[in-house]
Formats: C-alpha cells, sequence, structure tokens
C-alpha cells in the first residue's frame, strides 16, 4: 500500500453496528480522479463479508423491535446531522468522485431533503379500508390492507452520486422496517461510510444498515444473488444491472440504469434559456450523470443561432480543481474513462462530425466539447457517453424531433422547449421515457419525484414514497367480529 497520507482514516466495513477489517485482510487504495491523490484505504470484502453482513440485517429483521416511531426519529435525526456536517461530506465527494465543491454541496442538501422527504412519508403511511361488504360474501366482515417490509435490502450504488443515492436506498428502507446491506461504488466507498457513522450516531440499531465495501465481482454478485436477500436496488450500468436480474430471477430486483437524454429545442421555443440550460444539464459532474443532456435537437431555423449561443456559454465553463470554488467541470472518474471518452469524440470527427468546441483531454480531465453534423450511428449519439459531451442535430419539426429522441434504447428523463402548447402536448403523449420535461432540461430530479425510466433505463420508481411502496408488500386483512 501506499505511504501517502490519506484524507480520510476509514476504520473497516461497517457490519451490526462495528467497524470491521475485510475477512480475508486485504484493502484497497481509494484515489482522486484529479490527482490521483489518496483518498483513504478501505477493506476490500468478499463473500464471506456479504454472509456476515446479511446475517446481521436478518437478525435485525427477527428481532422486530424497531417501531415505527423510532424509525422516524431516527430519519429526522440524519437529516439535522447531515446538515451539521455538510462541509465534510461535500469534502468526501469532491476529493472521491472530483465533483466541483459546489456541485457536491448541492448533493449534500439534497440527501438532506431525501432523508426528511422519507421521514415525512413514513408518517402519512396509512391502511386502506376495502369495501368488501359490497358482496354477499363480504357482509359482516371489515377488510383493509396494510404494507409490510418485504425483508433484507441489498443495495448497490454508482460513484456518480455517492451520498444521495445511497441516501434514495437507505433511507426509505429504514422508514419501511426493511434492513441494508449497501455495496457503495468502489471508487466512493468514502462517502457511504461516513453516512454509515452518521447513521450510527443517529441512534440507528445495530443491524439495520451495513456496508461492505469491495468489487462488483466479489462483492455485488454474492449479494444480489445471496437467499437472504428478498430485494436488491441497484443503479448502474445497464448490463450490470440486466446482468443481476437475470442471475436473480426470483427476487425483486429494481434498476435505475443509464440513458443519453434527449433534448429538443422547437422552432417556436426560447431557445437562448435552452442553450443555457444545455450548458448547464450536458457538463455538470462533467456529463456523468444518467440524466445528463446529450443529444440536441434543435430546428433548423435556430440552430446556427443556438449553437453559438451553447459554444459562448460552454467555453466559459471553469474547468480544473474540484476543490476550486470557481471550478464548473473536474475529471471524470478515471483516465480510463477518459481516454474511451476522447476516442468517441475523435471517432465521430473522423466520421464526418464537426467539433464545435472542447475535444482535449489531459489526464482525466476531459474538455467540456459540443459535436455538430452527427449521425445516428455514431457512438457520442446511439451510446451513453457519460462524458462531459453533447452533440446537436438538426430537426425540421417537432415530429422529426420526437422520432429522433425515441431512436434510443434508453427512456429516461426527455426535456422539450416549446412555446406551442400543441407542440408540448404532443410530446408528453409520444416521448418514450419515464419523465418529460416541458422547458427544463432533462438533467432534473426532485428528490421526491417518481424518477426512473423504460426501455433500458430501469424498470423502477425511486423518490421515497414509491421505493417505499416497492420495498413493501401489500398484505389484504379481513375481520369478521365474533358472533
Amino acid at each position: 500500500m501506499s505511504s501517502e497520507q490519506a484524507a480520510f482514516a476509514v476504520k473497516g466495513m461497517y457490519i451490526d453496528g462495528e467497524w470491521r477489517p475485510s475477512a480475508s485482510g486485504r484493502a484497497a487504495l481509494v484515489r482522486s480522479p484529479f490527482d490521483d491523490s489518496v483518498v483513504a484505504e478501505v477493506p476490500r470484502g468478499n463473500a464471506e463479508d456479504v454472509a456476515s453482513a446479511l446475517a446481521a440485517a436478518q437478525r435485525a429483521f427477527q428481532r422486530a423491535a424497531f417501531p415505527l416511531d423510532e424509525r422516524i426519529a431516527i430519519l429526522d435525526a440524519a437529516a439535522s446531522l447531515l446538515a451539521e456536517r455538510a462541509e465534510e461530506f461535500a469534502h468526501a465527494i469532491a476529493l472521491e468522485c472530483a465533483k466541483p465543491i459546489k456541485t457536491a454541496r448541492g448533493e449534500v442538501q439534497r440527501a438532506v431533503d431525501t432523508f426528511i422527504f422519507s421521514a415525512a412519508e413514513a408518517r402519512t403511511q396509512s391502511s386502506v379500508t376495502v369495501p368488501v361488504h359490497a358482496v354477499a360474501t363480504g357482509a359482516g366482515k371489515s377488510a383493509w390492507t396494510v404494507r409490510v417490509p418485504v425483508g433484507v435490502v441489498a443495495a448497490i450504488s454508482p460513484f456518480n452520486f455517492p451520498l444521495n443515492l445511497v441516501v434514495h436506498k437507505v433511507a426509505p428502507a429504514i422508514a419501511v422496517g426493511c434492513p441494508t446491506v449497501l455495496k457503495p461504488a468502489s471508487q466512493t466507498p468514502v462517502t457511504a461510510l461516513l453516512l454509515a457513522q452518521l447513521l450510527h450516531d443517529a441512534g440507528l440499531p445495530a443491524g439495520w444498515l451495513n456496508v461492505v465495501t469491495g468489487g462488483g465481482a466479489e462483492v455485488g454478485s454474492a449479494l444480489a444473488t445471496h437467499p437472504q436477500v428478498a430485494y436488491v436496488t441497484f443503479t448502474g450500468s445497464p448490463s450490470v444491472g440486466w446482468g443481476l436480474a437475470e442471475a436473480a430471477p426470483r427476487k425483486k430486483v429494481r434498476l435505475e440504469l443509464g440513458s443519453n437524454a434527449p433534448l429538443i429545442v422547437d422552432e417556436r421555443s426560447d431557445w437562448e434559456a435552452a442553450a443555457d440550460a444545455a450548458a448547464f444539464g450536458g457538463f455538470v459532474q462533467a456529463g456523468q450523470s444518467c440524466v445528463s443532456t446529450q443529444r440536441i435537437l434543435v430546428h433548423r431555423t435556430n440552430v446556427e443561432a443556438f449553437t453559438a449561443r451553447l459554444k459562448e456559454r460552454v467555453e466559459s465553463l471553469v474547468v480544473g480543481d474540484p476543490l476550486d470554488e470557481d471550478v464548473d467541470v473536474s475529471a471524470v472518474i478515471s483516465e480510463a474513462e477518459a481516454e474511451r471518452i476522447h476516442a468517441w469524440i475523435q471517432e465521430a470527427v473522423s466520421a464526418g462530425a464537426t467539433l464545435v468546441t472542447g475535444g482535449t483531454r489531459m489526464g482525466s480531465v476531459v474538455a467540456p466539447t459540443v459535436l455538430s453534423d452527427v449521425s445516428r450511428d455514431m457512438k457520442v449519439q446511439c451510446q451513453e457517453i457519460f462524458g462531459p459531451v453533447v452533440t446537436i442535430v438538426a430537426v425540421d419539426d417537432i415530429d422529426d424531433a420526437i422520432e429522433q429522441a425515441n431512436d434510443s434504447e434508453f427512456g429516461l428523463n426527455a426535456g422539450v422547449f416549446t412555446d406551442d402548447l400543441s407542440h408540448a402536448l404532443r410530446a408528453i403523449e409520444r416521448l418514450e421515457f419515464g419523465s418529460v420535461y416541458i422547458n427544463d432540461a432533462p438533467t432534473v430530479r426532485v428528490d421526491l419525484q417518481p424518477y426512473g425510466g423504460v426501455k433500458d433505463s430501469g424498470n423502477t420508481r425511486e423518490g421515497p414514497h414509491y421505493a417505499m411502496q416497492e420495498m413493501t408488500e401489500l398484505k389484504f386483512v379481513t375481520l369478521r367480529p365474533p358472533a
């Protein structure tokens, strides 16, 4: 291991309310994608660690001594503690995934909100009466439904939102009474371990959250397929997600996957506002978001002026150290990813695309890039680039734009800028996406909304209310009073 001083001292994996080394004794370094400095040294877990964590979660579930009022109190306490420790968490996020510090602070605030929304939803979930007396066989009976926790939750989270996407899995699970075993992304485990400490400090009983750090092959697969797991919540790449679903066909495996989000800019629209929105939506956190604006479909009458404005806005973005308060765009998660993104850009230009701006790479930093004159079969257009790159395509009308937007394996978020109500309604009806944003970029998520997609973008809806529905089973109850 490196002799460099780590920015964070990690005490181990968090299992059954305790900090432990891995069963194998192995560890791995977490390094900053920006400058390769050591962020932390964390245990490298394996199937034995997964089994220990699941056993702890199962014991917690079987004790059934965690009433709703206590769960709500812990969620409230977690929200307060996270607000107090916001700068520590933002610093960890900025270091381990190179998210600019001002963007990292925004993620922390969103995670506070997600705890608050989860606690509010826990307070308002209620039984529903069923009028069984409407039929003769139900005469004299009362009936209602209740929701019961499914059991142990396996949560597998990605690197790009190492705090808020973890909270979106853990907080609803606490709210409904499901113990969780979390495998954070191997590139960004530090924030998840800080969160485990925070929930410990908030009073979460042992076994209700367990964090096993390590790789997907050793930890993720063992976790998702283990017989003690009742529910799998996964956010990440489509290939891995659908592979887990195939490997665990009898479990509830809920997937939130990728996209190559389109932004339609109609003939009658505020195209200047659309360009400004695209300059944010395509490049926030270096485009490493499943709803990052990628394919921009602009009416021909506006495309030249739109391109000029977007170029100006993109070239004004500040690129550099994620800890610099002025930086808008920093490194992608690894140099290998930067090489891939740069290769896709070069491949597109070689095939006839026009490089409007950007197109260079230095280490793990890819310059914010705008391409025009792309064709549908170019990787930058038909696949998810997951980097600071947007493409511009001229379209003939709203129908052409909708058809091209739908020409994708993905269907998560779509944005439409238009001043024509009939065009807006047509887009809402015909766009094959989980969310459609009118006069906004697709790079939007309000943390209480139903969030998720169709096609290769997944099979679930997240957000506290919707996740809690997924993490529970509906139980029907009838009562005939004694004679």
